[in-house]
């Protein structure tokens, strides 16, 4: 009994080499265990950094993204008119007419802070094309470095600074379904050129802008009219440029003082033998006092050379004066009078003059509902409209 009780507690050197051997088949499964842990810890650290690389390299391609969203800048305007016109010329066609009048997109991108690019697209009259009404044109497309903190270049094709509405004619920002006659015929807005220009901004609120640009291109078939010249930069022709300046002074609280001029040596751009110069003049006055606004613009020109006096239009001028009530923030009233003269040199009586009343409802500070009564008096032989404008207009 006491050799079997010994037996049964002290293993046999043979039992022993066996538990041996089964710890070691453990051990060397956990080693491989642990190697192919390892293994997987290396796949998986591997794959962590391949992933934080492209999450690295996907913030930087965000980062660019959204970098160029936020300088990039996108706006437009547009108007819808109704015409209901009555021409008084026994004769003459009537104007009743329904017209998606003009569609506008702007595009702009800061490049830095001192360097930028705006862009103007339009299309009028909804349909462009052969036989069509309407045109697609880039009113505008320059690049503006700013030189310091004062003075700012640009180039490209930009709008020429003459008058009040030819570079802010959004129609939330003036009265009337359509854009006054005066500066429509005369300044003649929406008027823009290619070129170079420069502008200055001082503390004393006075600012000037200079510029050499494309020219105009007058000629007999187009009467001379100062708006029959625009070339609007596409295949322009060029032998004669031209210079335009304004000063304006802003340094009074609801004041705006504003002289233009315009000097190009040729408006026949070599097309006729001699040297016909054109010279153009502008001022106008912008003062609000409260809720009342009053404004007033002058604008001529001077076409030397016989070939226009012939007909009269060596002289062309206009002016208008327009007071404005804001009853509320929502509603403004306005009156304006007009007169216009693309003939002024003529001894006959050549000249346009209409009266203009009527009412604007701003839904928002960015849409504007209008209502507004003409009464022309045209020059004989020519057609007199007289009758009831209707128009909404959207900025952005």
């Amino acid at each position: 009994m006491a050799e079997a009780s010994m037996a049964g507690s002290t293993p046999s050197m043979e039992e022993m080499w066996k538990m041996i051997q089964a710890q070691q088949k453990v051990l060397d499964a956990q080693k491989q265990e642990i190697s192919r842990l390892k293994n997987v810890a290396n796949d998986n650290e591997e794959k962590i950094e391949a992933t934080t690389l492209a999450l690295e390299e996907s913030d930087k391609t965000y980062g660019k993204t959204k970098e160029w969203f936020n300088k990039t800048s996108v706006g437009g305007y547009g108007e819808l008119h109704y015409n209901n016109l009555d021409n008084d010329r026994t004769g003459g066609n009537d104007k009743k007419e329904i017209d998606l009048h003009r569609f506008v997109l702007f595009f702009g991108h800061e490049f830095t802070d001192d360097l930028r690019f705006f862009s103007e697209l339009e299309v009028e009259h909804t349909v462009s094309g052969e036989g069509k009404n309407g045109e697609v044109e880039v009113e505008q497309a320059y690049v503006e470095y700013d030189l310091n903190d004062s003075h700012s270049a640009k180039a490209g094709v930009f709008l020429m600074p003459f008058g009040i509405i030819n570079e802010s004619h959004e129609p939330t920002t003036f009265y009337g379904t359509e854009r006054n006659p005066v500066e429509k015929n005369i300044i003649p807005a929406t008027w823009w050129e290619g070129g170079v220009g420069l502008s200055s901004h001082f503390e004393n609120g006075i600012s000037t802008d200079v510029s050499v640009t494309s020219g105009l291109y007058l000629t007999a078939a187009n009467n001379f009219k100062i708006r029959k010249g625009r070339q609007s930069v596409s295949q322009a022709k060029a032998d004669s440029v031209a210079m335009a300046g304004r000063v304006k002074y802003t340094g009074m609280s609801g004041l705006e003082l504003s002289l233009s001029g315009f000097y190009q040596d040729d408006y026949n751009q070599g097309q006729i033998s001699g040297s016909d110069s054109l010279n153009g003049f502008e001022s106008h006055v912008i003062y609000t006092l409260k809720d009342v606004t009053l404004k007033a613009l002058y604008a001529s020109w001077s076409l030397n050379g016989d070939n226009a006096k012939v007909i009269g239009a060596d002289k062309q001028k206009g002016w208008y004066i327009e007071p404005s009530y804001k009853i509320t923030e929502k509603w403004g009233i306005f009156a304006r009078y007009n007169e216009w003269d693309n003939a002024a040199g003529r001894s006959s009586d050549t000249k346009y003059k209409q009266s203009d009343f009527g009412v604007n409802y701003w839904l928002d500070e960015g849409v504007v509902l209008k209502a507004d009564y003409q009464s022309q008096n045209a020059p004989k032989g020519k057609n007199e409209f007289s009758g009831i404008n209707l128009g909404v207009g959207y900025q952005f």
